[in-house]
């Protein structure tokens, strides 16, 4: 019986996100011939688009729709594969906790303000909020818990901060408590800002100093997942003059070194062979364990995420009366139908200017795109469907949207990454240290990186050229 051939090449990279399509692309500008594996039918994982049924022409992100403007990394790659990199429009965002609405203040890290008493964080955590978030500035330094992020508010700001503007930021955006978030993962800096100011709210303030002005986040003329699609389109054309590039629909089973190159196996007894090896997603790390001597970081379950996009005949939202979005403290009644289940909301075409104008030149005047995002850890998992998220929406805006929703898209994913908990940062650091003795081998991806395209592009292109 003739066996399958095998496909020997210079690289495999496993997982075709945007870590893995990143490190790819930075190995062949190197001038090496790539493979990418990706299980899934689509390449991307999370950062993907699609488009409502009535409105074809136009793109709209389905999974991650914009990145942190720190650093260079995502822009330049944006701006490298011929996207044109654009700013969301200045419209403020707004917040939702204890059945109410208010603006998010402007001056703060996470959520945690750097001026407590200012007229905005007032709004949000009222004056008993105030006057115990002001004894930060007068408690020692010691007088800290940096156990985890919801400790550490609590101790120097008090619960209603944490409760009330913390938990909306970073546990919308880790989709964990905050009690299980470690403080340097999710904010780099902040701890040795705080040593040095000896206040948090302080230690705030100096680093949002230290921040280049402008606004915190950027997006693609025609969404995110344009970048996906171009670095795939690149990587594919790739292919044709070395017979490389991504391959979806191949689920790796097997990975060994006999000697001294790589050898993956997939699903379908497909074999590729390569001196080094790049690993971009974590469901296939526990393969490399018999080889790094090293086990992969088992962590929890992240929560199961789904998105619900509405286009909406409502010309009362012009005016934009919540801003670009809102991010949602968990609400006690939100499993019902009388509370807000969704944990962050987007009012997209207020957002991104130019979706605004391809959604009302396919649809008219009065049309909008409203996007809003479901499952927090440890919570009992709501089944988004279009009465829901009109209900949310409509408690949300303060605009009653029923029979208004013109068109929806619902798309569902098993699972955020892992959240950055004390524990598994601990034994991802003793999982890396073997890899990074492995020769020819790296691990790449918001595993690795941490949450963020930013995080995530810039770690693979350092990763990948070191390799």
């Amino acid at each position: 019986m003739t066996g399958t051939p095998v496909v020997e090449t210079d690289a495999v990279v496993v997982g075709g996100g945007i870590g893995g399509l990143t490190a790819a692309r930075t190995l062949i500008g190197r001038g090496l011939r790539v493979v990418v594996l990706e299980a899934d039918a689509l390449p991307g994982g999370p950062v993907r688009g699609g488009h409502f049924a009535t409105l074809p022409q136009v793109p709209v992100d389905v999974g991650v729709e914009s990145y942190a403007a720190r650093g260079t990394a995502v822009t330049e790659l944006a701006e490298a594969l011929g996207l044109d990199v654009v700013e969301p429009a200045a419209a403020q965002a707004w917040g939702y906790s204890a059945g109410r609405t208010f603006p998010l203040p402007a001056a703060g890290i996470l959520g945690i303000p750097s001026v407590p008493w200012h007229a905005d964080v007032r709004r949000a955590i009222g004056w008993p909020g105030v006057l115990r978030a002001s004894l930060d500035r007068v408690l020692p330094a010691r007088y800290a818990d940096t156990s985890s992020l919801g400790a550490l508010v609590r101790s120097r700001l008090g619960r209603r901060v944490a409760d009330r503007l913390v938990t909306l930021v970073a546990a919308g955006v880790h989709s964990a408590t905050l009690d299980t978030l470690d403080v340097d993962a999710v904010a780099p800096g902040l701890l040795d800002a705080f040593r040095r100011e000896g206040s948090l709210s302080r230690a705030v303030g100096s680093l949002r100093k230290a921040a280049p002005a402008g606004s915190m986040v950027r997006g693609v003329d025609g969404g995110i997942h344009a970048i996906v699609e171009a670095l795939v389109g690149e990587l594919n054309a790739d292919a044709e003059r070395w017979g490389a590039g991504v391959r979806t629909g191949q689920k790796v089973v097997g990975i060994s070194r006999p000697d001294s190159a790589w050898q993956v196996t997939t699903a379908i007894g497909e074999t590729f062979t390569a001196p080094r090896l790049v690993v971009a997603t974590p469901a296939v790390a526990p393969l490399l364990a018999p080889t790094v001597g090293a086990e992969a970081p088992t962590p929890a379950p992240g929560a199961p995420i789904a998105l619900v996009a509405l286009l909406l005949d409502a010309p009362e939202l012009d005016a934009a009366p919540r801003g670009t979005g809102m991010l949602i403290a968990p609400d006690a009644s939100g499993a019902g139908m009388t509370g807000v289940a969704a944990k962050a909301f987007t009012h997209a075409t207020a957002k991104w200017p130019w979706l605004a104008a391809r959604v009302q030149a396919a649809a008219g005047d009065g049309a909008h795109v409203v996007r809003l995002s479901y499952g927090r850890l440890g919570e009992t998992v709501v089944e988004p469907d279009v009465d829901r998220a009109t209900h949310d929406a409509s408690a949300l805006l303060g605009v009653r949207l029923d029979g208004r929703v013109r068109d929806h898209l619902v798309q569902r994913w098993d699972g955020s990454l892992p959240p950055p908990t004390p524990a598994y940062r601990a034994a991802l650091g003793e999982f890396t240290s073997a890899v990074a003795q492995t020769k020819g081998l790296a691990v790449v991806g918001g595993w690795v990186a941490g949450t963020g395209l930013a995080s995530i592009v810039t770690h693979a292109q350092t990763t990948a050229g070191e390799l």
